[in-house]
């Protein structure tokens, strides 16, 4: 695994320990990025279940102007904080909580996001209740995106784009 362009292009990223998270293929990744193009530059970057942090950061690689990383597990986290560093890339914050936590945190603080990424454990049920908990909490900017990674089917969501990748189906919402 590693950032594929920009400021830290070819740096190799390290992975959570265990088997509970699962890196996005460099492949699905660079695909993702593509389609973005240049909403990149200059965005707020949320990464919720953020994991290695591998794809917030390559954000911060292609030019986004900050990210936030979330996560609750103390592997993942340990990951990111070494993933940061390796790449020297700044404008990053790390929120040790859960989804909803963090959510309800950013959204008392007015903050507001031009790109939100999730990427829950495919084996959880929570990316539903993740999508309704932002839609609620108003911290997708203007024109934003929320793009959602998962391995199965979202009931009762609308997005505006489907895109797959072997196993690896993005959603895209406005």
């Amino acid at each position: 695994m590693r950032v594929i362009a920009g400021a830290a292009r070819r740096i190799m990223l390290v992975a959570p320990a265990g088997l509970n998270t699962r890196p996005t293929a460099d492949r699905a990744k660079e695909s993702l990025f593509n389609i973005l193009g240049i909403k990149v530059n200059g965005a707020r970057f949320l990464d919720v279940f953020c994991g290695s942090g591998a794809i917030g950061i390559e954000a911060l690689s292609r030019g986004a102007k900050a990210a936030v990383f979330v996560d609750s597990s103390p592997s993942a986290l340990k990951a990111v904080k070494e993933n940061l560093a390796k790449t020297k890339l700044t404008h990053a914050e790390i929120l040790e909580m859960t989804a909803e936590k963090a959510i309800t945190r950013l959204a008392a603080e007015d903050r507001q996001f031009d790109i939100i990424f999730l990427d829950p454990p495919y084996d959880s049920n929570c990316l539903s209740q993740t999508l309704n908990h932002l839609g609620q909490a108003k911290i997708l900017a203007e024109n934003g995106i929320i793009i959602a990674e998962t391995e199965s089917e979202i009931d009762n969501v609308n997005p505006f784009d489907i895109r797959v990748y072997g196993r690896t189906k993005f959603y895209f919402f406005e």
